[in-house]
């Protein structure tokens, strides 16, 4: 296949503008399209809304700031906590992601669900 230049233009700041160069200087071509075909199809899904980026944020956002007498309440009202999960729209792996770091943070394994 016969190889093409190709040129474009972009508005970059000075510090994006080199990082820029040094990708476009020492990536091959195949690694460039790779990495711009991925973020394309990322960005679509996050624009889309059916792309939930974060879910390790999730479960900071839920369990950061408790302490372990909170954690343990959590725990001892788990069905209740689960039913609250599920109206934010969690899914049941990022419940169970929860349930596990609120058991870190209570210091004590809890059985069953």
């Amino acid at each position: 296949m016969a190889q093409r230049e190709f040129a474009f233009k972009l508005r970059l700041s000075e510090s994006q503008a080199s990082e820029m160069a040094m990708y476009l200087n020492t990536l091959p071509a195949k690694a460039l399209l790779f990495g711009l075909r991925f973020a394309y199809n990322r960005h679509t899904a996050e624009t889309g809304g059916y792309l939930m980026p974060g879910r390790k944020s999730l479960i900071k956002q839920e369990t950061h700031l408790l302490s372990a007498s909170q954690a343990q309440w959590r725990l001892n009202n788990w069905k209740t906590m689960i039913r609250t999960y599920r109206e934010k729209g969690y899914s049941y792996p990022t419940i169970s992601r929860i349930k596990k770091q609120l058991q870190k943070i209570s210091g004590k394994k809890v059985e069953g669900g």
